[in-house]
């Protein structure tokens, strides 16, 4: 059946059943229109065309009537022309050779006197011109932007787009012809004509020198925009013309970035724009948030810029989800031109974080950490953790990392960068990377001040949960290698230390090989770690035992790793002081800066022990100036070799001979250098001194002044604490004050204590110690290194020494008195025997 309309024809296809009929009648009907081409008949080929252009719209080949369209495009009917037209838009496209039969039809027809079949020219010109094409027609397109009627004019402005987007070369010849368009009163003719000079100035920058005259012109427009009233024609939700508006100030945008004559003329209508524009409707908003994008691009003042954050801000309290996306995506971008500016919507910022929409969660987390800095770092990690508890899986491994590198570039202090990051541990421990743990391992070696804090606290989380992978890795790694200090120190709490035994430490690293969450790398730190709690001295023999049947039971595991570290592990505990040796405390790590040069190893400790002025993450309070903590290690500048030369006046360093075959291996952990052969012994040099008082309280706190000296000789076992003179002269008494503890024999705490008999000022005192190679000396930093005439300063030091081995020390003083610089050295061994316990 043949159709002889398009009526006729869509209403054949509407009453197809299936595709499969569907599909057979427009093939019959194809055939049919190509059977009638044939015929050269002008009245059909109208009705054939239109057919085509129905088949072809639903999908199927239409290409043969390409050159029926041509022919009706010549035609003298308007009607031919129009469908001939529609037909080539939907037929031809830029690439196809058929294109260049058109040029000379649309150019007859740019030149008819008929409006409407120029603008039916100019239509498809601007839909399917190519490079050949443009340049071809560009003059004609010229001349019309000049035409008197203000349709042709609209449709030429766009044709003119086109021929620049196609030849950017051939945008000069535009110029002339778009700066009259500026100035026309037509709203279509002004919107087309700004659109072709925005692109006009974003393809060629020259042209920007010569469209920036235009700017009083476009703030005029947009004033007369804003200030007028209702408009029926423009009107879009009480606002007049909003698409023009938001054309201009886009274009204002271009000409005003890197002008500051421009763009101080535009700052005045943009203030006006925004203040004027309503915002409770989304044409508003749309117009507003233009305004924004243009204010911060352009040389505009400092108040214009924090009228249009603001305005971003205002955004955010939005209900609509779209405008707080768009606001939170700006502010994103704007965040490092005005930092505080955006500061000040911090807290809306935090709560889009609880948003129902994913994609604005997204958004909030990104800007969140742009905002980031030393001052607000404590409240944004407060709340990033709190997101932190509550996020979705996909969202953690980006926070994790995010809030651990904030801690390492912002932290205040390094007991709070450990606490942030112990918190991310317990919170999303299976979401860590690689890098953030071992920047945590380093941090921790390179803080000896915070080692039994670190350890304390990982020991508490990692009781309460081994199912985080990342916190059972670092707490079984800190715990092994510092398990003395944890077994000495015990639980950090905020009242009384809690003891924890050695069973009680291996029972839980134990448990995680038992867990149904170790694998392959949690076992292999974990046979490391109670191999090292092993080799510690203060480890019991019982608990040692049961590791080494431990790393036997692995010697025949199934895992190659596994089974290799537990037959080196195992053969270890068949090589005596070796073993010490091999596994003593590894060494800090090398300091590593981060991306952006932060080393956070050199920051400020922090207090060291918990406190109810600290909360979850460790945000202190302050209360008092944090003092050095009982194993704290002083930072010395010279090499420990060159200190000891320096005490002992030695000009060369010191040799150690090798050792023969006959000798038995020494010990790593062994001194090796001695005070009384011919070798010196260490020097524990006195840290800086620190000039507020601790807020530990002293072990000494109840000593008095001190007391006259007494016989050289005294009894093992004293009733009270005494004072022991070791230097009195160049006016200026050095006593020292041991008291040892029956539960700890071997460890000798010393307070030292400094005093003035003459009536001037001792400023820059330095006390240095040396011990015996058998011995070990630790001390903290003097109270104050200027002694006032009746005032008493104080040092504290730690001598662990061999039970029942008598405790002598080597002391060197150096200050200045009077203006004199005074050094002595003397050798001190009048404690009481017995005073490291033993008979």
């Amino acid at each position: 059946m043949v159709y002889h309309n398009l009526k006729a024809l869509i209403k054949g296809i509407r009453a197809c059943k299936t595709v499969a009929d569907e599909r057979a009648l427009i093939k019959q009907e194809s055939a049919a229109i190509r059977s009638s081409f044939r015929e050269e008949d002008s009245y059909a080929r109208h009705n054939n065309v239109a057919k085509l252009l129905y088949i072809h719209m639903l999908g199927s080949e239409a290409h043969f009537g390409q050159i029926e369209c041509l022919k009706l495009v010549a035609s003298p009917r308007f009607a031919d022309k129009r469908l001939g037209y529609l037909g080539i838009m939907l037929l031809l496209d830029e690439s196809q050779e058929v294109l260049t039969l058109v040029t000379n039809s649309l150019k007859n027809d740019m030149n008819h006197s008929n409006m409407y079949a120029v603008g039916l020219a100019l239509c498809t010109f601007a839909d399917i011109a190519s490079e050949e094409m443009s340049r071809d027609l560009a003059n004609e397109i010229e001349k019309l932007l000049g035409s008197s009627n203000t349709y042709i004019r609209k449709k030429a402005a766009l044709c003119a787009l086109r021929v620049v987007r196609k030849v950017p070369d051939l945008a000069d010849h535009f110029i002339a012809k778009a700066k009259n368009l500026l100035a026309d009163r037509n709203h279509g003719v002004l919107l087309t004509a700004i659109t072709l000079v925005t692109e006009m100035c974003q393809i060629d920058p020259a042209c920007l020198e010569e469209f920036r005259n235009a700017v009083p012109l476009l703030v005029r427009h947009l004033k007369s925009l804003v200030t007028t009233g209702y408009s029926p024609e423009h009107d879009v939700s009480g606002i007049t013309d909003p698409f023009l508006q938001v054309k201009i100030l886009r274009l204002l945008r271009l000409l005003g970035r890197g002008d500051e004559k421009a763009s101080e003329t535009m700052n005045d209508i943009l203030a006006q724009v925004a203040t004027n524009t309503d915002s409770t409707k989304n044409v508003g908003n749309s117009i507003l948030y233009e305004t924004v994008m243009t204010v911060l691009e352009i040389e505009a003042d400092s108040g214009l810029r924090v009228m249009a954050i603001n305005i971003l801000g205002k955004f955010l309290s939005n209900r609509d989800n779209n405008i707080r996306y768009v606001a939170l995506n700006t502010l994103n971008r704007v965040v490092s031109i005005d930092t505080n500016a955006v500061q000040r919507h911090r807290n809306i910022i935090l709560d889009c974080l609880r948003d129902g929409d994913i994609s604005i969660r997204r958004r909030a987390l990104e800007l969140s950490y742009a905002l980031i800095d030393e001052k607000t770092v404590r409240l944004l990690i407060r709340e990033l953790l709190a997101f932190l508890e509550v996020a979705d899986d996909e969202f953690k491994l980006g926070m994790t990392t995010q809030i651990c590198l904030a801690a390492e570039r912002f932290a205040p202090t390094k007991r709070w960068h450990i606490d942030t990051v112990l918190r991310v541990l317990k919170l999303a421990g299976n979401f860590v990377r690689e890098e953030i743990l071992s920047a945590f391992i380093r941090l921790v070696a390179h803080t000896p001040e915070l080692q039994a804090y670190t350890s304390s606290k990982l020991y508490t989380s990692l009781c309460s949960d081994i199912s985080q992978e990342s916190l059972t890795l670092a707490a079984t790694w800190v715990i092994g290698e510092y398990s003395d200090i944890l077994l000495e120190n015990g639980l950090v709490s905020e009242d009384q230390p809690k003891q924890v035994t050695d069973k009680e430490l291996v029972d839980l690293l134990l448990s995680i090989l038992d867990s149904p969450y170790a694998n392959y790398l949690t076992r292999q730190f974990v046979l490391a770690s109670v191999t090292k709690i092993a080799s510690r001295s203060i480890t019991s023999a019982a608990q040692q035992e049961r590791i080494q049947n431990l790393l036997l039971s692995y010697t025949t595991s199934p895992e190659l790793e596994i089974q290799q570290r537990a037959v080196e592990f195992a053969s270890l505990f068949n090589l005596g002081e070796t073993r010490v040796g091999v596994l003593e405390r590894m060494p800090p790590p090398e300091l590593k800066a981060t991306v952006l040069g932060v080393v956070s190893e050199n920051k400020p400790v922090g207090p060291l022990q918990a406190s109810k002025d600290v909360d979850l993450i460790g945000d202190e309070i302050p209360s008092g100036v944090p003092t050095t903590g009982v194993n704290g290690h002083a930072t010395a500048g010279p090499s420990n070799e060159d200190l000891l030369r320096d005490i002992f006046g030695s000009s060369e360093p010191s040799a150690t001979p090798a050792a023969t075959p006959a000798q038995p291996p020494k010990s790593t952990v062994q001194d090796i250098l001695g005070l009384f052969d011919s070798t010196p012994a260490p020097v524990a040099a006195s840290p800086p001194p620190q000039q507020a008082a601790s807020s530990n309280a002293s072990l000494f706190s109840a000593i008095e002044a001190a007391s006259p000296p007494p016989p050289q000789q005294q009894p093992a076992a004293q009733p009270r604490l005494v004072a022991y003179p070791a230097y009195d002269k160049n006016e200026l008494r050095v006593t020292l004050t041991p008291q040892a503890s029956p539960t700890r024999p071997g460890v000798v705490d010393v307070l030292v204590r400094f005093q003035v008999t003459g009536g001037n000022v001792a400023t820059g005192v330095n006390f240095q110690a040396a011990v015996p190679k058998s011995q070990q000396l630790q001390m903290h930093p003097m109270s104050n290194p200027d002694i006032q005439p009746g005032a008493t300063e104080t040092q504290r030091m730690r001598v662990q020494a061999p039970v029942g081995a008598g405790v002598r020390l080597r002391l060197r003083i150096s200050y200045t008195l009077a203006g004199r610089a005074i050094q002595d050295q003397v050798d001190f061994n009048g404690f009481p025997p017995g005073l490291t316990g033993g008979s």
